[in-house]
C-alpha cells in the first residue's frame, strides 16, 4: 500500500478481535464529533505487542459501520492484535494499481508480488508488509497521442507504451469528471508513478497524469464510462473458440460470455482449464487461484512460464496470475476474485480480449460464509450469507463485450469452476451459478475414470450461446449447424438410454436397430467429444477441421453398409472409430491424413 495515499493519524482504537474480524472504536476529532468511515474504506491496523523487524500495519476492509464504531476484516493473521491498538484510516477503498508491468506477474488477492516479496524475505512471508503492485523503479517509454489544447474525458487513450508484444494503452483516469484540456504532455522513458501529462479541467484546476491509475476492486472499471455514455456495452455475437471440440461444437462459450466448470476432485478441471488458457481464441488470460490446494497452486505458476504459447514466447507472458491457497487468510481469498475481474476490465477497457478464469468460486463463496458467521448474519442455505446469490450474480456481471471511447472492441469470458463437495450439483453454490452464467459444462467423475478426456458430461452439460450465437455458425461454417449439433445430442441421449437397457438385459435384450444406435453415440463420444491433451496434434482442433470432421462423422454414421447382425455391426464401428481417432492425430497436410480418409471411404463402401 506504499504507493497510495498514506494514512496520517490514529482515528480509532481496537475494541474487540474475534479471528480475523476485527471492532473498532471510532475517536472523536475536535469539534467532538466521530471520525468518518465508510463502507469497504481499507484502515491500517498497528499492533503493538507485534514482534517484527518493521512497524507492522494490518491492512483490513471495512465491513460494516455503527454508530461510534465499525466492524472490519484483516486481510492477515490477526496474532498480537489486541485490545486498545491504533487504527489509522487510508481514506481510500480496497483498490488496485492499474498499469504497464502487469502481465506475466504472480500475485497474491491484494496484488502484492509474490515473486518479489519471497526475493526479499524469503518464502515465509512476514506480514504487515508495505509493496507496491507495481514496479516503480522499471521505465517505460511513453508516446502520447494527445497533443496539448487537445479535449478529453474518462477513458479516452492519452498514449501508449509496449509491454512485451501488447501495446498497453495509457487512458484517462477512470473517475474524471467532464471534459479535460491537455496543458502539458511529455514523450520519453518514465517510471509509472512519473507524470507524463498534465490536463485542465473545467473547474479550472489542473490534474497530473502518470502512467498508473488506482480502482477499487468491487467497483467496475468502466461503470462511469458507461453511465456517461463513452463506452457501450454489446451484445456477445461471436464465439470464444476453445480448440476444443465438445466446448467449440455442443457447448459453446460466447466470446464476453459466462461459463461454470463444477466437477468433483479428480475429474480434471485442472487440465481443462489448462488447455483453455493455452488455446482459447483470447488476448490476455487472467487467473485467480482462489482458495485451492497450494500443490495445485504451485503447479499452476510454475508451469505457465514454460508453456509454450501457440502465438510465441511462453503463455505467462501474456498471462496475470493471483493466488490465494487455501491456507492464505479467508479475508484475502475473498479479494482476490474482485482483483482479477478489475485488471480483467482494464485490459478489456483497452480493446483487448480477456479470459478470466476463477478457480474456484466455491472457495470464494465459503470465505464470504465465513466472515458472514463471523459477523453474527442471518444464515442462508448451508449456512451460506443470504446475498450469496446477488454476490454470484453480481460478479458474473462484470463480464461482457464493451465498445470503447475510441470504437474498439473489447471483450471479458468468466469461466469459474464450482467444487461442490461430493460432487453434489444441488449444493447452493453450483445451484446459484447455473442461474446466473449461460454455458454449464458438467465434470464427470465417472467419464474421468473412464479416461474420457475432456471429462465433460454431454448428458448434464447445456450451453444457452448455441442459440445465441447461430447466425455466427451458420454463416462461418455451414447452413444447418445447429440443428446438426442438436441432432447429434439427441443421438447421445439415445444411445444412452440403449446402455442402460443392456446393463439389465444384455446385448441380445435389444434390437439390431437400437444397437446401431448405442454404436453410432459411442463413436460420437470417443471420435469427437474425446480429445488427448497429451498429443500434440489432437490437443488443438480448430474451427474448420472440426467442421471437416463432423461432417465426415455425420456421414460415415448416416450412410452405414450393409450390417446383418450385432457381430458385424461391433466390427465396422471397431474399425471405423480407429480410423477415425487415428485421423485425429495426423496433420490435415500428411501423408497418414490423406490415408486415413481413403481408409474410411473403403470401409464405408464396404470394399
Amino acid at each position: 500500500m506504499s504507493d497510495r495515499a498514506q494514512p496520517v493519524k490514529v482515528t480509532a482504537r481496537v475494541s474487540a478481535v474475534h479471528d480475523d474480524i476485527v471492532t473498532i472504536r471510532l475517536l472523536k476529532n475536535g469539534e467532538g464529533e466521530f471520525y468518518p468511515v465508510t463502507k469497504n474504506e481499507v484502515v491500517l491496523i498497528c499492533p503493538q505487542r507485534a514482534q517484527a523487524d518493521f512497524a507492522e500495519k494490518l491492512q483490513a476492509e471495512v465491513l460494516r459501520v455503527r454508530y461510534g464504531e465499525a466492524d472490519v476484516q484483516v486481510f492477515e493473521n490477526t496474532r498480537g492484535v489486541a485490545v486498545g491498538d491504533a487504527v489509522e484510516q487510508s481514506g481510500q477503498m480496497l483498490s488496485v494499481a492499474l498499469g504497464p508491468g502487469l502481465l506475466g506477474q504472480v500475485y497474491d488477492g491484494l496484488q502484492n508480488p509474490l515473486e518479489l516479496i519471497a526475493g526479499q524475505h524469503g518464502f515465509f512471508l512476514p506480514r504487515g508488509l508495505a509493496v507496491d503492485g507495481i514496479d516503480n523503479q522499471q521505465r517505460w517509454s511513453f508516446v502520447p497521442k494527445v497533443k496539448i489544447g487537445a479535449k478529453v474525458k474518462a477513458g479516452d487513450l492519452l498514449g501508449t507504451v509496449q509491454e512485451g508484444r501488447f501495446e498497453h494503452r495509457i487512458l484517462a483516469p477512470f473517475n474524471m469528471r467532464g471534459k479535460a484540456e491537455v496543458s502539458w504532455v511529455q514523450e520519453g522513458s518514465f517510471s509509472v508513478t512519473t507524470p507524463v501529462l498534465r490536463l485542465s479541467g473545467e473547474d479550472g484546476r489542473e490534474r497530473e497524469v502518470s502512467m498508473q491509475q488506482h480502482w477499487p476492486v468491487r467497483i467496475p472499471v468502466n461503470r462511469d464510462l458507461l453511465r456517461e455514455g463513452y463506452s457501450e456495452r454489446l451484445f456477445p455475437s461471436q464465439p470464444l473458440l476453445t480448440s476444443i471440440r465438445l466446448i467449440d461444437t455442443f457447448f459453446p462459450v460466447a466470446r464476453g460470455g459466462t461459463a461454470c466448470i463444477p466437477g468433483p476432485f479428480g475429474a480434471g478441471k485442472t487440465v481443462l482449464q489448462s488447455l483453455i488458457s493455452r488455446y482459447s481464441d483470447v488476448d490476455i488470460v487472467v487467473i485467480v487461484a482462489c482458495g485451492e490446494r497450494a500443490g495445485e497452486v504451485v503447479e499452476t505458476i510454475t508451469e505457465f512460464p514454460n508453456t509454450p504459447d501457440p502465438r510465441g514466447g511462453t503463455l505467462m507472458d501474456r498471462t496475470v496470475i493471483i493466488c490465494n491457497t487455501s491456507s492464505m487468510p479467508v479475508a484475502a481469498r475473498e479479494a482476490s476474485i474482485y482483483t482479477g475481474i478489475t485488471i480483467s476490465e482494464y485490459y478489456r477497457q483497452m480493446g483487448y480480449n480477456v479470459l478470466l478464469i476463477a478457480d474456484s468460486t466455491s472457495r470464494w463463496a465459503q470465505a464470504m460464509r465465513e466472515t458472514s458467521g463471523r459477523l453474527e448474519e442471518i444464515p442462508g442455505e448451508e449456512a451460506f450469507p443470504a446475498y450469496l446469490e446477488s454476490s454470484i450474480r453480481a460478479l458474473y456481471e462484470r463480464a461482457g463485450v464493451v465498445r470503447t471511447n475510441d470504437g474498439r472492441e473489447g471483450s471479458l469470458t468468466l469461466i469459474g469452476t464450482v467444487s461442490p463437495a461430493g460432487g453434489n450439483f444441488e449444493e447452493p453454490v453450483t445451484q446459484a451459478t447455473l442461474r446466473t452464467v449461460k454455458t454449464f459444462l458438467g465434470l464427470s467423475a465417472d467419464r474421468a475414470y473412464k479416461r474420457a478426456y475432456p471429462a465433460v458430461d454431454p448428458l448434464i452439460s447445456w450451453s444457452r450461446y448455441l442459440d445465441q450465437l447461430g447466425d455466427w455458425f451458420e454463416q462461418e461454417l455451414e447452413p444447418g449447424w445447429t440443428d446438426r449439433v442438436r441432432d447429434l445430442l439427441k443421438l447421445l441421449k439415445q444411445g444412452e438410454a440403449v446402455q442402460q437397457m443392456m446393463e439389465v438385459t444384455g446385448e441380445e435384450g435389444v434390437t439390431l436397430e437400437d444397437y446401431l444406435t448405442w454404436q453410432k453415440a459411442q463413436c460420437l463420444d470417443q471420435v469427437y467429444l474425446q480429445q488427448d491433451a497429451f498429443d500434440p496434434v489432437d490437443v488443438s482442433t480448430p474451427i474448420q477441421r472440426q467442421r471437416e470432421l463432423l461432417a465426415l462423422l455425420v456421414t460415415c454414421l448416416s450412410q452405414l453398409p450393409p450390417l446383418r447382425d450385432k457381430a458385424e455391426a461391433r466390427d465396422y464401428f471397431v474399425s471405423l472409430t480407429g480410423l477415425l481417432r487415428n485421423l485425429n492425430y495426423s496433420r490435415q497436410d500428411s501423408p497418414d491424413y490423406r490415408g486415413y480418409l481413403e481408409q474410411i471411404e473403403q470401409l464405408r463402401k464396404g470394399a
